[in-house]
């Protein structure tokens, strides 16, 4: 960054700095484990923070009712609703680093 004005310099600095704790942030949040359940717990299912799914439980008297499409529904609504809070958490997490700016794109 040799020739720039201080300003520019201090300011090219602090957005690598926060980049940097973007890409941390975004590691972290790679990492952990988010729950979406449906039908008061009939059925849970656990993404990751790259919204990857992990695990589905799925309750045992659910299946003795033998009604497929409510499965299905089930099983869309708790994954959605595990994908959902995935993104409002890395959502919150990011906005603590860059102060509540909308930067499309880096997250």
């Amino acid at each position: 960054m040799k020739g720039m004005p201080g300003g520019m310099h201090a300011l090219m600095k602090q957005a690598n700095q926060m980049q940097a704790r973007m890409k941390k942030m975004q590691d972290e949040l790679a990492q952990r484990t988010f729950d979406g359940t449906s039908g008061g717990g009939a059925v849970t299912v656990q993404v990751n923070g790259d919204h990857k799914i992990l695990a589905v439980k799925i309750n045992p008297d659910v299946m003795q009712a033998g009604d497929v499409e409510m499965l299905q529904d089930l099983i869309l609504t708790a994954t959605n609703d595990a994908i959902k809070t995935a993104k409002d958490t890395s959502q919150k997490e990011m906005e603590k680093i860059t102060g509540g700016l909308n930067l499309p794109g880096l997250f």
